[in-house]
């Protein structure tokens, strides 16, 4: 990392980064499931300031964001977004996985719920 960029372009840089991470990822899946896939991931795990600053990147071009990001954007919740628009968010994530308590109960939404045995 050069020590001529401002902590801005930092945070910038590394964004750009892990969203194309996010993209190559789901480029080695279905066409038809590609930018919903990325979309699903950005919403599920990056807070909103992060969302935000893509989002700045975005509507100033967003020089260095690989195609499939700028597609899966139309799809990902802008963080001034009420909860339930979007792909991946909603009562459906609120709630977690089948047979699970939800985040309001301390379940992560990046793992699937798992039932306790009755044994």
């Amino acid at each position: 990392m050069s020590h001529d960029q401002s902590p801005e372009q930092l945070v910038l840089d590394k964004l750009v980064r892990m969203a194309n991470q996010i993209a190559t990822f789901f480029l080695s899946q279905p066409e038809s499931v590609r930018a919903e896939g990325v979309a699903t991931h950005i919403n599920k795990f990056w807070e909103p300031r992060m969302r935000r600053h893509l989002f700045e990147h975005l509507d100033n071009g967003g020089a260095g964001l690989l195609p499939l990001v700028v597609e899966a954007s139309t799809l990902i919740r802008r963080p001034e977004d009420k909860v339930g628009s979007g792909v991946g968010v909603g009562q459906d994530a609120r709630q977690g996985a089948p047979g699970g308590k939800g985040p309001a109960e301390g379940e992560s939404l990046s793992e699937p719920s798992i039932p306790e045995s009755a044994a």
